[in-house]
């Protein structure tokens, strides 16, 4: 692009359309994220006006503004993936241990399986299994990943979040994150390797990158406490961490042949648990949702097209769906199940994991960049989203009905036992208890 300020204009619309929807989806109670897509969704039929001048393509001319859309699109998967990696919390596993390590298996190896099965049938069939075996896998990777914020908010909402549902929901959801987007690179590495000895040694070089990270990792997570020490809460500790994370990102794709967005992940995960991480956090939440990661959102609504669709690509779409929520719901039950949950409770762990949101984009996309994805999914992915944001804490709160009546009414039997069976030290507390003045005061 020589015109450089030819693309302030589709950056505006994006950030005012964007964030204008995000509102109005936050009121209806969806993720922000469905108000970027729709925003981007709504802009990319300006594409079919005539001669428009908005969204234009063409590398090296002044009409490339798609192209810088997703140069900028691009740094915003990268931040993504890296504040998902600072927000995990690995402590989590403390409070459910075992049963969250099956209850992510299950729920890993279910919609990968049933995602296999069906773009398998519908992506050439059997007679073209060992052709398409690796895009197949890709597909149900991507239904691997699990984003429980709607899910741990309606928890919250509850006062379920810190049951034994709750922190087997969140923990299984952490490492669905860490799986999903191990896979994801690993069937990208393979899918660009023919022989066995090619397979091998992209196997070799993930474990590689893993062993690297670690070690590095060790060294920048002690680099950084000493930072935290001496500069709390100083501007220039976010900026050394949005160096990390894009020199792991790029030495993940440059020297390993994983995936970028893999790297920005451990980077951040790295980084997680420190006293500075929400400090971290925060700084890159600012400036990513300030105009990268609303750009990555919408530039996946305006690049969507709806060309193509047959009743092949629908038919796929629709079983892609189903192996999305029902895969979670099965897999993760039965998990649970299996760990002596109840089956109520083994329920709700389904139900919970099943919310998709921010990561199968990344992925999504991701697959699209290596042609290993047909962009034709995209739409699929999109109602998949909207479908489990409005399903899973629907469905949620649909199990918890009753107990949450009865929690509520516990408090209101036992101090009206206390009353009734004259207990002395339950009137005294009651009648000698300061006044809100008096605390107040204190």
């Amino acid at each position: 692009m020589h015109n450089y300020f030819e693309i302030l204009l589709p950056l505006g619309l994006i950030l005012l359309l964007s964030k204008t929807l995000s509102v109005l989806c936050k009121k209806l109670g969806l993720p922000q994220v469905v108000g970027m897509l729709t925003a981007g969704l709504l802009l990319g039929l300006i594409r079919y006006i005539p001669n428009q001048i908005i969204f234009t393509i063409g590398i090296g001319t002044s009409d490339g503004t798609i192209e810088g859309l997703s140069f900028i699109a691009k740094i915003g998967v990268i931040l993504i993936m890296f504040s998902a990696g600072i927000e995990t919390d690995l402590k989590q596993f403390k409070k459910v241990g075992f049963p969250s390590i099956v209850i992510t298996s299950f729920g890993v190896i279910f919609p990968l399986g049933l995602g296999f099965l069906a773009a398998t049938i519908f992506n050439g069939g059997f007679s073209a299994f060992s052709q398409n075996i690796y895009d197949n896998l890709f597909y149900g990777a991507i239904l691997a990943a699990t984003s429980v914020s709607i899910t741990v908010a309606a928890l919250k909402e509850m006062g379920k979040l810190n049951t034994k549902v709750g922190s087997s929901i969140v923990a299984a959801a952490i490492l669905d994150d860490i799986i999903g987007v191990v896979l994801l690179s690993l069937f990208i590495g393979l899918k660009q390797t023919g022989s066995g000895a090619d397979v091998l040694l992209v196997i070799i070089k993930t474990l590689g990158f893993f062993v690297t990270a670690i070690i590095a990792g060790i060294l920048l997570r002690k680099l950084f406490k000493i930072m935290e020490d001496k500069w709390a809460h100083r501007r220039r500790i976010p900026i050394f961490a949005f160096a990390a994370c894009f020199l792991f990102a790029y030495i993940a794709e440059k020297f390993f042949g994983v995936a970028d967005i893999t790297g920005a992940y451990f980077a951040g995960l790295i980084l997680s648990g420190l006293n500075e991480s929400e400090y971290i956090d925060t700084k890159i939440e600012v400036s990513n949702y300030m105009l990268f990661a609303p750009v990555f959102f919408a530039n996946i609504g305006i690049t969507t097209t709806f060309a193509g669709l047959d009743a092949r690509i629908v038919g796929f779409g629709i079983a892609f769906i189903a192996a999305g929520l029902i895969g979670k719901i099965l897999g993760a039950g039965i998990a649970a199940l299996f760990c002596k949950y109840s089956f109520v409770d083994s329920l709700r762990v389904g139900i919970g994991m099943m919310a998709r949101a921010e990561v199968v984009l990344v992925c999504t996309q991701k697959g699209i960049d290596f042609n290993m994805v047909s962009p034709s999914i995209m739409p699929f992915v999109l109602i998949l989203i909207i479908i489990s944001s409005f399903m899973s804490p629907l469905f949620l709160k649909m199990t918890y009905k009753n107990e949450i009546g009865q929690s509520m009414l516990t408090p209101l039997i036992d101090l009206k036992g206390c009353l009734i069976e004259g207990t002395s030290e339950a009137v005294i507390n009651l009648t000698n208890s300061p006044s809100q003045t008096e605390t107040d005061n204190k």
